[in-house]
């Protein structure tokens, strides 16, 4: 088994999957290391959707945009923001829950399903296992939460693949250190140098693995967010019952 470090340091996000099974032990304990993770005042919004059935995983595929790595690999986890659960906690005691009112539950219940996903992809790779995290699920999240059935007062913020790798990914440079560790207050100079020499290291990273149209990454970065990624999102939240303060 790889040391802890090495798995969180060595991340590469594999699109190329095998068909074979995942053992169920081996994700049971995968689950678990989700399961025990943390949550926000112990309110334990986070629920997991593990879809091994090959038609569902091929839906789901379609709702994320075609991602054929979904139906591919044999697991499928969504992560579910769920204050159904806490709803029903408060209701036994005969109160009201009015958190979800609020952009901060969003936040908060956001930031334990990143913990979550964090030990779920960290567990699959001491496991041997491939992984790459999908936000793609919130492209059309009303269709997916027909598909799950999720309840109101939940939301799907992520998923991850897991499975066997077959051609495994390159690992991805990162812009310098000195732009994401920041001592004391955020430190603004010299960011534009940075990303400019990111920007040549990305292009010749594609280069290096093959691929002569690899942008840069304030090309890449803004084909995503020159505009409003998801579009919808907003919409499917209030449709479960999330609020935004206003």
């Amino acid at each position: 088994m790889s040391s802890l470090i090495d798995i969180f340091t060595s991340h590469k996000s594999d699109r190329s999957f095998t068909d074979l099974p995942v053992a169920d032990a081996v994700l049971d304990r995968i689950i678990s290391a989700a399961y025990r993770a943390p949550t926000s005042v112990n309110s334990q919004q986070v629920s997991l959707v593990v879809t091994r059935d090959a038609e569902r995983r091929a839906q789901i595929s379609q709702i994320a945009g075609g991602q054929p790595w979904i139906a591919k690999a044999p697991v499928f986890i969504t992560l579910v923001l769920d204050m159904h659960k806490s709803r029903l906690a408060i209701n036994a005691i005969d109160r009201e829950q009015i958190a979800q009112q609020s952009i901060e539950s969003i936040v908060s219940g956001s930031t334990d399903v990143g913990i979550a996903l964090g030990s779920i992809m960290a567990a699959a790779r001491a496991e041997g296992l491939g992984i790459v995290p999908i936000g793609g699920i919130r492209r059309d999240a009303q269709a997916l939460i027909r598909l799950l059935d999720l309840p109101e007062y939940t939301f799907p913020v992520a998923g991850v693949v897991i499975g066997h790798v077959d051609q495994p990914a390159h690992q991805k440079p990162r812009l310098p250190l000195a732009t994401f560790r920041h001592e004391e207050r955020y430190q603004r100079d010299g960011l534009e140098q940075h990303i400019a020499a990111y920007n040549q290291e990305m292009v010749q990273h594609w280069k290096n693995t093959g691929r002569e149209d690899g942008e840069s990454w304030s090309e890449s970065v803004s084909g995503y967010y020159h505009k409003i990624y998801f579009p919808h999102v907003l919409d499917a939240l209030k449709k479960q019952g999330f609020g935004n303060d206003k």
